[in-house]
């Protein structure tokens, strides 16, 4: 303590020149530690203070900065017992408050750093939340606030510039932005990757950020950090130790620790760190190269202390089933790590999984009485249904497809004998299975090619698909009998291939050989929908099923899907475009002088996919093929990598004379054509490519290991994690530019029929998507968040709900209602929403859009008017298609003629669905939808026939009225509003007059009016047309365009009540036309598509939502309670679209209202504004957003 009271003896002072006053910014205790802050201060502070004016700013910026790291520091540095300390807390509610952010939104973490805006660095805080990159900062009287999602990140880079000390530069389509002085870069770079990352994801295939809760809990205290930030370590630790070790998908890394290992081979104790995970002990040396194990938790026998020794501190031994046994020694914590094996292993199941076909120590086969001794030796591995017992259950086909040539292969096989020797001996001294010592030596063995006996099975080991096989008995064959029979678009696809995977190979000429291929790739369409089946999946598992037995060639395909290609073949084979985009990277690094030739040429594209996405197997015979299959399987991607960058340096001189690409490809494709397999004992097999070697010189035959050799000599630096790092780059890069393209598409799509410019719609659709992210990941349960489906169209990939259109509707429209608005959303919703999925994707939304904003008076008109028609004005929900059917039933005669009638604007008529099959709906979700109904529904589509004038239904006097409500709230916020309400006021009061009128002339049959006395109703219209009547109706107009805002809202629901309230119209008697109604309950007043709708079909006209409670119906003179509470409504009376929208000409104010311009772009912008503010699922309020 006294030590730190005295003066340190090394301080760094800031002091300007006019000033008296000096600040401390760093102490130390000696000149090394003095040295290390003055050299942090040299890179992050001292070259930026220049571009200040004055020595004031100079102060105040210093001051900040170092306030800011030592707050950051201490945050580091406190202790803390629970999980989420209050400091953490703090920051995440300022984080909400400051950018106004859900509940939802959880912060990660947050840092002190400066944002340069311009040449001038602003000190603030950086808050990384799920979601997004936040930066605020208030500095010299000037405030900063930026919010970038995640999901619009195109780019993420750490580097130094010439005008920048080290820093992060994010960049969006739109924008760079650049951060700095941050007190741990690398820590915060890392994450913001990570971040970016869970985005790609979720624009890949929706997988959203979900908290990991099998992580296993610290033992120590950690710093100040939040769960979810120790959520991303622990995620990003898990791939790197299964990618390492090949495990599966799901396995949990529970700790590491420093320790030995003995290595009876070469008789040394070799450092490194052992791994434990629930089901797995592993072990990697520190030397790269000189050792891995991979123990499963299902082998171990015995796990036991042993006395420790000066030559062996704390040593611990484990045994297998298979008689091998490790040392472990100098383990710190060996008491604690034993306790966690020993928990694992109780958890492990203790029967041997029944998978165990291929015995390990199996004696090698003579290649020659295979069939009977291979099929005992190998085991049938499958119980499978009776009317299948095929060959290819129990071993490769190549088994059963190999010719009787052995006397043409004399030296040949001696050399394959050779080969089988030499992984005896490597069996003998390195064990046998998935405990084998994995080495050097390991890979140089496989470098000389893998025998074929072999192959099988080392590639199910060091893909890591025998643990997923093992593990699962009997997965292979229940999938098999689920999927037999079955057909969609996948297996129709599978059917095409079939034929195409390898048709000059003798195995895949009969049926027998086509039938396991189909069955594997049809087993795994049905495990993964989201990959199905995509092209080269064909080739690449007719190769396994060569050397391996169905179930095996099955997990070996989904190691290569699901973990060592990933995302490869998925419908945009992203994964292989991510690969692309490294092999790009790598070329120019490692062969300068050709990598601008290619990019000229543009052939990197075009060979990258077909050499990566089948493992050369489509392009070089297929005996040198299967030797890098060998080792890819090993090494993996690196390897394709690696090989690839060979082929192109052996090709340097040919391909920078090549003037365009189709000569580059057959430079190319003669190289690989000639890659040759001295060594195979298969025959050989006629490649198809071979067809490009025209009539010149015969060209170089070209030695596959000699390849492979070349390309470990020279390009063996490549390194697994930067190939990690490196995807992580490029796939931000790809995923937004196969965004961009879907957007493209979709506008250029869309466009034909929309007037919105292609600017306005790819807003329209920037607006569009981000409403669908949003709600996938603020959105508690939402239909749209399970809806984006990467085989579906672009068209169909993002849709949303009623709730999000709402929003949009609200913010985007030129007809703002006020109040009412939202009733008018949801009456465009169900419009646009033709198959009553309740979801509409972006051309139904655009088409509803440029209704509103596009074409002339009579146009928006009838948009307007077919929103207060049938499908608009009726909220048919799928679980109110049971009541309308009771009231359907229940519904006297005339209403019944009536129903139909009000459907016929639905172009699909629904109705009739409705009554024909009331589970429509519900049947639709569950069965997975049909590619034909999506052909059906664009034939339909082309087929459409424009709508005239002539084609719309008549208005009811019910309807007529809402449209009026709509229209006199739609004008209450414009500058000439009671020029407006007059004009609107006027046409509505000619209007029913005309309905009126129109009466006299429908000659009605008796029938309909002996229906309407005996359901107690009277006809109101008297054979004159009296002055009162005309009177009733102006001023009954007049009270309904002056409901007062309040009663407008409260309006907005129906107010309609049951049979029994609804008094009957005797002789006209009842309540006056002043007296209150009684409105629904509030839950009910909220939801404007109350039940009530249904269950009131009384007096034979059907309910409609929001009658304003003011509302006088029109028509007769004496008015009845049960016509203000809506349920008797003059049915008879109707009026045409032709006789509003000639009313409406005759009033310029409506005229110019609905003639005028509004700027779509401009109403986007505003909307941007506003969006995160207002979140549906935050009860935030606007005004409590500060910055």
């Amino acid at each position: 303590g006294n030590f730190y009271a005295r003066v340190a003896p090394y301080r760094i002072l800031h002091q300007t020149q006019d000033s008296q006053i000096y600040w401390t910014v760093a102490c130390g205790s000696s000149r090394k530690e003095i040295t290390k802050h003055w050299e942090w201060l040299e890179n992050n502070l001292l070259q930026t203070l220049s571009i200040f004016d004055s020595e004031e700013d100079i102060t105040t910026f210093v001051k900040g900065k170092i306030h800011g790291i030592i707050a950051e520091e201490n945050k580091n540095q406190q202790p803390q017992s629970e999980e989420d300390p209050g400091k953490f807390k703090e920051a995440e509610l300022k984080m909400r408050k400051q950018f106004g952010m859900p509940e939802v939104e959880k912060l990660v973490n947050y840092y002190s750093c400066s944002y340069w805006k311009g040449r001038v660095p602003r000190q603030g805080w950086l808050y990384l939340t799920v979601n997004h990159l936040c930066f605020y900062s208030f500095l010299l009287g000037k405030e900063v606030t930026l919010v970038v999602q995640w999901v619009d990140v195109t780019q993420l880079e750490k580097n130094a510039t010439l005008l920048f000390p080290e820093c992060i530069k994010v960049s969006t389509r739109d924008s760079e932005l650049y951060f700095s002085m941050f007190l741990n870069i690398n820590e915060t770079f890392k994450l913001m990757e990570q971040l970016a990352n869970i985005a790609m994801r979720q624009l890949l295939d929706n997988e959203g950020f979900l908290e990991d809760k099998t992580l296993p809990k610290p033992r120590k205290p950690l710093k100040n950090i939040s769960a979810l930030k120790r959520d991303l370590d622990a995620r990003a630790k898990n791939e790197c130790y299964r990618a390492t070790f090949r495990l599966p998908k799901d396995e949990r890394l529970d700790g590491h620790t420093d320790c030995t290992l003995w290595t009876p081979f070469n008789k040394m104790h070799i450092p490194g760190q052992m791994f434990v995970s629930n089901n797995y002990i592993c072990f990697a040396s520190k030397a790269e190269e000189a050792c891995h194990l991979i123990v499963p938790l299902r082998e171990v026998t015995i796990v036991e202390k042993a006395d420790s020794s000066s030559v062996l501190p704390s040593p611990l031994s484990i045994s297998t089933k298979s008689k091998m046994t490790f040392l472990f020694a100098n383990l710190k914590d060996r008491d604690f790590l034993v306790q966690r094996i020993s928990d694992f292993l109780q958890k492990t199941p203790s029967k041997t999984p029944c998978g165990n076909g291929r015995e390990w120590k199996e004696s090698i086969k003579e290649p020659g009485n295979e069939v009977q001794e291979g099929a005992g030796a190998l085991g049938p591995i499958l119980v499978l249904p009776k009317q299948w017992e095929v060959p290819t259950a129990s071993q490769g086909l190549l088994k059963l497809f190999r010719r009787n040539s052995e006397e043409l292969l004399g030296p040949k096989v001696a050399k394959e004998k050779m080969k089988e020797e030499s992984w005896n001996i490597h069996f003998f001294e390195y064990g046998r299975g998935m405990c084998m010592y994995r080495t050097a030596k390991t890979r140089e063995l496989i470098q000389k090619g893998i025998p074929e006996n072999l192959r099988g099975e080392l590639w199910l080991l060091f893909s890591g698909a025998w643990n997923e096989m093992v593990t699962h008995p009997g997965y292979y064959a229940d999938l098999v009998e689920k999927s037999m029979g079955k057909y969609n678009l996948a297996t129709e696809e599978i059917e095409r291939d079939l034929h195409r995977s390898m048709p000059e190979h003798p195995a895949f000429q009969n049926e027998l050989g086509i039938a396991a291929l189909r069955r594997v790739l049809t087993a795994y369409a049905f495990r993964n929908p989201t990959i199905g089946y995509c092209q080269a999946m064909n080739i690449v598992t007719s190769v396994l099923l060569l050397y391996c037995n169905e179930e095996e060639a099955f997990w070996l395909l989904v190691a290569l899907c699901e973990r060592m290609l990933p995302d490869y073949y998925n419908t945009r084979v992203v994964g292989a475009l991510v690969d692309q985009g490294i092999f790009e990277e790598l070329t120019r690094d490692y062969l300068p002088q050709l990598s601008e030739k290619m990019q000229e040429l543009g052939v990197i594209s075009t060979i990258s996919l077909s050499w990566f996405l089948t493992l050369f197997l489509s392009v070089m015979p297929f005996e040198s093929a299967v030797v890098i299959v060998d080792c890819f399987f090993y090494e993996g991607i690196k390897f394709i990598l690696q090989v690839s960058l060979a082929i192109l340096d052996a090709n340097v001189e040919k391909l920078l004379n090549c003037c365009d690409e189709g000569e580059a490809m057959t430079v190319l494709g003669r190289y690989l054509d000639n890659v040759v397999n001295q060594q195979s004992v298969s025959p050989c097999i006629p490649h198809l490519h071979a067809l490009l070697t025209s009539g010149e010189d015969q060209p170089l035959e070209i030695d596959i290991f000699e390849l492979i050799k070349t390309s470990y000599e020279k390009f063996s630096s490549l390194r697994v994690d930067d190939i990690e790092q490196m995807r992580f780059k490029q796939r931000l890069k790809v995923i937004q530019s196969l965004e961009d393209t879907a957007k493209r598409s979709v506008v250029r799509a869309v466009s034909g029929d929309i007037n919105f410019s292609m600017e306005e719609l790819e807003e329209l659709y920037v607006v569009f998507k981000a409403k669908h992210l949003m709600s996938c990941y603020w959105g508690s349960n939402r239909t749209a968040v399970a809806c984006r489906d990467q085989n579906l169209p672009y068209l169909e990939q993002y849709r949303i709900d009623l709730e999000q259109f709402r929003e949009l509707f609200a913010s985007l429209t030129p007809w703002s209602c006020g109040l009412h608005t939202p009733v008018l959303a949801g009456r465009m919703f169900r419009l646009l929403d033709e198959n009553r999925d309740s979801l509409i994707n972006f051309k139904e939304f655009v088409t509803g859009m440029s209704g509103m904003y596009h074409g002339d008076l009579t146009e928006k008109l009838k948009l307007l008017y077919k929103l207060h028609l049938p499908p608009g004005e009726c909220p048919l929900l799928p679980s109110l298609q049971h009541s309308l059917l009771a009231a359907y039933q229940e519904c006297p005669p005339l209403a019944k003629l009536l129903l139909p009638a009000c459907f016929v604007f639905s172009r699909n008529l629904l109705a009739r669905c409705v009554i024909a099959r009331p589970c429509l709906a519900e049947e639709k979700s569950t069965s997975p939808q049909d590619y034909k109904y999506y052909l059906r529904m664009w034939a339909k589509e082309k087929d459409t026939k424009k709508e005239t004038i002539k084609d719309l239904p008549k208005m009811s006097q019910e309807q007529f009225i809402e449209l009026c409500k709509t229209l006199y709230n739609m004008f209450s916020e414009d500058p000439v509003e009671q020029e407006l309400y007059h004009a609107i006021a006027t046409v509505a009061s000619l209007l029913l007059r005309i309905g009126e009128v129109g009466k006299k002339f429908s000659n009605r049959p008796m029938k309909k009016a002996d229906d309407c006395k005996a359901n107690n109703t009277q006809d109101p219209v008297s054979e004159e047309e009296s002055p009162t009547s005309e009177h009733s109706q102006n001023s009954a107009v007049e009270r309904q365009l002056q409901v007062d805002p309040e009663d407008r809202a409260a309006g907005d629901a129906q107010a309609g009540k049951t049979q029994q309230e609804n008094q009957t119209l005797g002789d006209g008697g009842g309540e006056g036309i002043g007296s209150p109604l009684q409105l629904l309950s509030d839950d009910e007043a909220k939801d404007d598509m109350s039940m009530s709708s249904y269950s009131m079909v009384s007096t034979g006209s059907l309910q409609c939502e929001d009658i304003a409670d003011d509302t006088v119906l029109v028509g007769c003179e004496a008015m009845s309670s049960a016509a203000r509470y809506g349920s008797t409504v003059d049915t008879d009376w109707s009026i045409s679209f032709e006789q509003v929208l000639a009313s409406m000409l005759t009033e310029t104010a409506l005229v110019n209202y609905f003639e005028k311009k509004v700027d779509v772009l401009q109403k986007i912008k505003d909307q941007k504004k506003v969006e995160r503010q207002i979140s549906s699922s935050s009860d935030y309020e606007l005004s409590s957003v500060s910055g």
